[in-house]
């Protein structure tokens, strides 16, 4: 399945879900997403990316263990239906905001809980979130660095070539003459 359709999957579950447990899951399933679009963007996304992506994937790693939960059944991850990143700057838009909303859903548990396992658990949680956040967000700021710098290239050949673009043509050929 392509990932941005894995990632709007997960929205949708972590917006109906109810309860620690519930939100708990869902926070796993995103950590496992992250690692595993950060594993496809290691494999065969842009060269300039695989050192942040190599980076997302170990954190999202992290932050699915530290989210080790009962609800996750073993083999149950979304994530394991990842066929392909069609569009990587789409899918790690899409990414960051289903991470940033399970930051604010992990939060809301860690405020409501009394259980102080639970509420540890959180906070690990919410800092490997935040350590995803940023790596997707610096993979983004590449991704537009690296636009801009082809835009000004072509921009630059373009005052190279004149007013009127390049002419090509006949070499030698002047109107009006044999």
């Amino acid at each position: 399945m392509e990932a941005e359709r894995l990632i709007e999957a997960g929205r949708r579950a972590l917006a109906a879900s109810r309860g620690a447990p519930a939100v708990m899951a869902e926070a796993w399933q995103a950590q496992a997403l992250a690692r595993t679009v950060g594993g496809q963007l290691v494999r065969s996304g842009p060269a300039e990316l695989r050192t942040d992506a190599r980076g997302l994937s170990e954190i999202g790693g992290r932050g699915a263990a530290v989210l080790d939960h009962p609800m996750v059944p073993a083999g149950a991850a979304r994530a394991a239906q990842l066929s392909e990143v069609a569009d990587v700057p789409r899918t790690l838009g899409a990414l960051g905001l289903l991470l940033g909303d399970v930051g604010i859903a992990l939060v809301g548990v860690a405020c409501d809980t009394e259980e102080d396992g639970l509420y540890w658990q959180c906070i690990e949680a919410i800092d490997a979130v935040d350590e995803s956040i940023d790596r997707v967000y610096g993979m983004l700021r590449r991704l537009a660095e690296q636009e801009q710098e082809l835009e000004r290239e072509q921009e630059q050949g373009r005052e190279r070539d004149g007013p009127y673009g390049v002419i090509r043509g006949p070499a030698g050929f002047v109107a009006g003459q044999p």
